[in-house]
């Protein structure tokens, strides 16, 4: 099964910004980049999961959660195996551990966010955000 990788987490200040990388690999025979969307998730303190945003690989459709849209950006890099996420404008509640994961392998990935079921991830970059 694909392995994922991220990096790029750290100490911001509030309005600053941070990129995370997410390199996926060890895709099974038969299986491409192409065969998957990728999601970044956080997890904070006490609270459950929020999918930050996903990426379809294919076509580069994208969904961000309301709580960063206009902040984040997610794109990929087909070449690379990557996705990368990049956020401004951080806030203090944006806080967490960022984890990225693969929904796939599909023959077609379901565009509606909510039908995807992601089956592996990362173990996760903390991100810290100062007041």
């Amino acid at each position: 099964e694909v392995e994922l990788v991220e990096s790029g987490g750290g100490l911001v200040q509030a309005g600053g910004s941070l990129k995370l990388s997410c390199v996926v690999s060890r895709f099974p025979l038969g299986d491409t980049f192409d065969h998957y969307a990728i999601g970044w998730f956080r997890q904070a303190p006490g609270k459950g999961n929020e999918e930050v945003s996903s990426i379809i690989t294919e076509d580069g459709s994208t969904y961000y959660a309301d709580s960063v849209k206009g902040r984040f950006t997610i794109s990929s890099d087909a070449a690379k195996n990557t996705v990368y996420l990049q956020m401004n404008g951080m806030k203090p509640e944006d806080t967490a551990v960022y984890y990225c994961a693969a929904a796939g392998p599909y023959r077609v990935v379901p565009r509606p966010p909510e039908e995807r079921v992601y089956r592996r991830r990362g173990r996760g970059t903390q991100v810290t955000v100062a007041s």
